[in-house]
């Protein structure tokens, strides 16, 4: 396991996070915290690449909070800055085309076909992501969004079954507790 790049990946995202270039503000970061920290219990799970999917789950939303600008394909951009910034490291060029597999296929909401057990622990820790972070969404809603009351705990509660419903059904049942959990809450 290469802690160096794990690191060194967590400082650079974590301080493009704190650019004011980035519209998505700190939440993004521990969103990333968040995917991450999943990603490493499904890659134990499934017998994934631990080190492949920890890598791709801190790169996956890199393009995003670099530059705005580039979101709607944030996936395909993010795989070539993911390229560019492994180079840096002298990172393995067949795992550094995993990472940007996973990268290219995590979003939810972009059907792809996920080829590989790390390809589909990012997807499954970015949609489980949301779950970790319940008062951000809260935030998001309230403050934000400056819903009301009801308002914004509906949209809270759609966007958490729209993120449970993108994963897979073994991912969606390991979760199932989390999810029923939080929804409970809510409501």
């Amino acid at each position: 396991m290469r802690e160096d790049i794990l690191e060194g990946l967590q400082k650079e995202v974590y301080g493009r996070c704190l650019k004011e270039t980035n519209k998505f503000g700190m939440g993004c970061y521990y969103h990333i915290e968040a995917v991450v920290k999943n990603a490493e219990i499904l890659a134990e799970k499934y017998g994934a690449d631990r080190e492949v999917t920890m890598i791709a789950a801190w790169l996956h939303d890199i393009a995003s909070v670099t530059d705005y600008s580039l979101y709607e394909q944030h996936h395909i951009y993010g795989a070539e800055m993911a390229r560019e910034i492994l180079k840096e490291y002298n990172y393995d060029d067949k795992k550094t085309a995993l990472v940007q597999e996973c990268i290219k296929n995590h979003r939810g909401s972009v059907h792809c076909e996920r080829r590989s057990m790390e390809e589909l622990c990012v997807a499954d820790a970015d949609a489980i992501s949301h779950f970790d972070n319940v008062p951000g969404l809260l935030y998001l809603a309230f403050v934000e969004k400056r819903m009301g009351m009801e308002e914004g705990r509906e949209f809270v509660k759609n966007k958490l079954m729209r993120s449970f419903r993108k994963l897979s059904a073994d991912s969606a049942d390991y979760y199932r507790e989390k999810f029923e959990n939080v929804m409970e809450v809510l409501n």
